[in-house]
């Protein structure tokens, strides 16, 4: 939309009288930037208070058929063309995404990925309730696996048996009350991919490393317990 009031700044006082006296020939918007910068030079137009409140209703009608048109053109254009409309949101990690990482690297990796998600929509306290939540899944984490391991001994299905509940949480109550129908655009899956692998790698050199400083018989014993 024309900014008159810029453009009335380098016009002449004659021009701006013009503007006025011949104000059925321009926008109305343009004529109250007329009268606003005569004010503003410290000579204000005898007529002002008579156009006035007809030039401020119609310049505020023809705002709203304005804001209108466009609303229409730029749903239009959304409707005929899925891939603009798509491009027009923010660019989050989609839920495949969340799942996909969320059984190779545990449910931790899935929620750090919806948490930028929150973090991006500035929903500020739906993170702080993934926050909460992801704390108190892992403190039952462990207690679970202090209750299981005495009686069934390690068991790989505990891995996917415990991520599941939390990816169903992820897809089935954050996303739909945080993101729901947004158009958004799918934030590439590569960088989070390789910090994983990264955070992978160098967790298994420590471990080995830490397994290799303990003594012989705690070392045997930690190596029959890691899965093969």
């Amino acid at each position: 939309m024309e900014d008159y009031a810029a453009k009335m700044l380098l016009k002449t006082d004659a021009a701006l009288r013009e503007y006025v006296t011949g104000h059925v020939q321009y926008r109305e918007a343009a004529v109250l930037a007329a009268l606003d910068e005569l004010r503003r030079r410290g000579q204000p137009a005898p007529e002002e208070a008579a156009l006035r409140p007809g030039l401020e209703e119609a310049a505020a009608a023809q705002l709203a058929l304005e804001k209108a048109a466009a609303a229409e053109r730029e749903q239009a254009t959304l409707e005929a063309d899925p891939v603009a409309a798509e491009a027009t949101g923010p660019a989050l990690y989609s839920p495949i995404t969340i799942v996909l990482f969320s059984i190779p690297f545990t449910f931790i990796a899935g929620g750090i990925l919806l948490g930028l998600n929150l973090w991006r929509l500035d929903r500020k306290r739906a993170l702080l309730g993934l926050v909460l939540f992801l704390l108190a899944y892992i403190v039952l984490g462990a207690v679970a696996l202090n209750w299981a391991l005495p009686r069934y001994g390690m068991s790989q299905w505990y891995g996917p048996l415990f991520n599941l509940p939390a990816i169903l949480i992820y897809v089935l109550w954050f996303w739909p009350r945080n993101v729901g129908s947004l158009n958004y655009r799918s934030r590439s899956w590569l960088p989070p991919l390789l910090v994983c692998f990264a955070l992978v790698f160098g967790i298994q050199k420590l471990s080995n490393y830490l397994i290799q400083k303990q003594p012989r018989e705690v070392r045997e014993q930690m190596e029959k317990m890691m899965p093969k």
